[in-house]
């Protein structure tokens, strides 16, 4: 039989529903992984971090590195195995005693470092794995590239691998060394659908995407359990190509006709979890002006704002707690 609640209880109840707002909650911890040619220790990372700690106070950001030498580090954003540097990224969150015992985390992928969070999500989340609630990417590839990205006049690194991409893409050594071969997409141009080289032979894509035969279930569970998955594409990106990519799309270069993820199989039969993601309103496609990766602080600060803010405590669970502990008095 419920008892009668006292007068202070009531008092407290009344005072919590008068509140107009609550005091929010920690932050959750920031992970960071940048693109192609650049380093976890650039000038520009650390202006991206600073802005995340300003915007939402007290925020933990980590910045994904794969080793801890700038130079080596922006060197492995060309050569390396994918699959490799994932779980290496998998362990060193792991270990590291804030990540490791936060509630979860966000994660904000700038072009490639987006598909690699994603597949962190699939490979290393779950229940006893990486808790990653909002996952943010900038001009991704998430439905892989058509062509390799234009390299800057004076960067020779970049060029050198480009070089070897193009002669030998699906060659066992090129698949296993060279990052941006490990998302490039063959197609058939009349059908749109992958092509028996790229399901054979591709390290990354193919297999993160679930487009081969046999699927791993798990992919498409952990994908699923995120809070929000939004995905940014540049309106006049030119160096993603095709730039839809961002969103899962497919498109003809020839004819330049997209089908839109909602219209693919990946979706309809939920090979990766989108669907079920969507259903439950986390799904969401943005557009931004101008070309790659060209942001400013405006929408970074945006970003941390609507997806990455700490959750205010909920009043409606004070207070049914407050009237818990008075029936149990």
């Amino acid at each position: 039989m419920l008892q009668s609640l006292s007068l202070s209880a009531l008092l407290l109840s009344a005072r919590v529903l008068a509140s107009p707002s609550s005091p929010p909650s920690d932050p959750l911890p920031l992970l960071i992984w940048h693109g192609l040619g650049d380093n976890y220790a650039a000038d520009g990372l650390a202006e991206v971090a600073s802005l995340a700690s300003e915007t939402n106070p007290g925020t933990y950001v980590y910045i994904i590195r794969l080793d801890e030498d700038a130079s080596s580090d922006r060197t492995a954003t060309f050569l390396g195995n994918v699959t490799e540097q994932i779980a290496t990224v998998c362990a060193a969150i792991t270990a590291d005693p804030i990540l490791s015992s936060a509630p979860g985390v966000n994660a904000l992928g700038f072009s490639q470092g987006g598909q690699f969070l994603r597949g962190l999500v699939e490979r290393c989340g779950g229940a006893n794995g990486i808790q990653v609630r909002n996952l943010v990417t900038f001009g991704s590839q998430h439905n892989g590239i058509a062509k390799y990205q234009l390299c800057k006049p004076t960067d020779w690194l970049c060029k050198g691998y480009i070089g070897l991409l193009k002669a030998n893409t699906w060659g066992a050594w090129v698949q296993g060394h060279l990052v941006p071969a490990q998302y490039f997409k063959a197609v058939d141009e009349d059908t749109g659908e992958p092509t028996d080289e790229y399901l054979a032979n591709s390290n990354f894509l193919a297999d993160i995407n679930n487009e081969r035969a046999l699927k791993n279930v798990t992919y498409a569970q952990n994908l699923a359990q995120l809070g929000n998955f939004v995905m940014y594409v540049f309106e006049n990106d030119t160096t993603v190509i095709p730039k839809e990519t961002g969103w899962f799309a497919q498109t003809n270069l020839t004819s330049g006709d997209v089908v839109e993820l909602r219209d693919r199989d990946i979706y309809k039969e939920d090979w990766i979890g989108l669907k079920k993601l969507d259903e439950k309103g986390g799904l969401h496609f943005k557009t931004i002006e101008g070309e790659h990766m060209t942001l400013g602080d405006k929408v970074l600060k945006e970003v941390f704002k609507e997806w990455f803010a700490p959750p205010k405590a909920s009043w409606k669970k004070v207070v049914e707690d407050v009237v818990q502990e008075v029936l149990e008095l």
